[in-house]
């Protein structure tokens, strides 16, 4: 985390903050067939970076924003011990940052926030076949809880494709 500083996300930063979004639906496209070709919009930043219950933060080596991510504090299912939870998400960092613990600092600024807000669990979604992602969440103190199934007919490849 040396040399990595990490802050609330403005509204200056939406520019960077949309082109980390595309750079991840278009690494994403490799483990799920069912992204869209061309521009992808998973989220409204804009109205996250005003949001009450969402923090979005962004990694900074210097002035050059490296990496990105949310906490967005959601209600828990009715039949959990806990009411509500911190989903993190467009967790994002520069391919030439990675492996330089800068996903930690912002999961760890997320957890602070989170904290703070009298939330204790947090929760996120990768792909099973994103083994890097995997691996540094588990630095960060997540551990794998469930698996989620999908059947697709027209996935271009069906079964075979999806269980690789």
């Amino acid at each position: 985390m040396q040399g990595i500083a990490v802050r609330k996300a403005t509204m200056e930063d939406l520019a960077t903050l949309n082109l980390f979004q595309q750079g991840i639906a278009d690494a994403e496209r490799v483990f799920d067939p069912a992204i869209k070709d061309g521009a992808v919009q998973y989220y409204d930043i804009a109205s996250m970076l005003t949001a009450d219950d969402t923090r979005f933060v962004i990694a900074q080596a210097g002035t050059r924003i490296v990496g990105c991510g949310y906490a967005r504090i959601e209600a828990a299912k009715h039949y959990l011990k806990h009411s509500v939870h911190a989903y993190l998400g467009l967790m994002y960092v520069d391919p030439q940052y990675r492996g330089h613990s800068v996903n930690l600092a912002i999961i760890e600024a997320l957890k602070d926030w989170s904290l703070s807000r009298g939330v204790g669990e947090m929760r996120l979604e990768v792909y099973r076949d994103n083994i890097a992602a995997i691996k540094a969440y588990e630095k960060a103190g997540f551990g794998q809880w469930v698996i989620e199934m999908r059947w697709a007919q027209n996935d271009g490849g069906g079964r075979q494709k999806l269980l690789k």
